[in-house]
């Protein structure tokens, strides 16, 4: 990996850090009342929004996939612009290529009060219009916000491939 490649990874992980403290510390407020962990029942929540998540989008049912982010949320997609409101993520769904297979593993998870994280990777195959099949493994992190109903859905949701950007 070139030097300009690492350093320029190195400063987009640190930008990643910093949003996802920021944003826990907005929502958890400044003092250390939160639990130090999440209790057994949220990251129970957690999951079952996850596989809420998974099955929409393998049924490509794009107003189930958008039920699973917050009124607010923000999609952070890779090489694009920001996609803000759960009306936008719908809508950025509906343009995706179709999704014949999709993998996601968990593979963190931690979070206090009404914030948590979730850090994983997936693996998926997409049929572009006239492109044939086209199969892409990356990473995502996500910020979760706890509702009054109990749901944890996601607030922030970052993704990026594992291959590298196109020159």
């Amino acid at each position: 990996m070139n030097q300009a490649r690492l350093t320029q990874l190195l400063r987009s992980s640190a930008a990643l850090l910093l949003v996802a403290l920021s944003a826990c510390k907005s929502m958890c407020g400044e003092s250390n009342a939160c639990a130090p962990s999440l209790t057994r029942a949220d990251r129970e929540a957690i999951a079952v929004n996850s596989e809420t998540w998974l099955k929409a989008v393998r049924a490509s049912d794009w107003k189930a996939v958008a039920a699973t982010y917050t009124q607010d949320a923000m999609l952070l997609p890779p090489n694009m612009p920001a996609v803000s409101g759960r009306d936008a993520i719908l809508a950025f769904f509906t343009q995706f290529p179709p999704i014949v297979s999709m993998e996601v593993a968990d593979v963190e998870m931690d979070g206090c009060g009404t914030a948590a994280y979730v850090r994983g990777t997936y693996r998926m195959t997409v049929a572009p219009p006239g492109a044939g099949t086209l199969q892409e493994t990356g990473k995502y992190i996500e910020i979760r916000r706890k509702g009054a109903d109990g749901r944890w859905l996601k607030s922030r949701d970052m993704f990026s491939s594992d291959e590298p950007a196109p020159h």
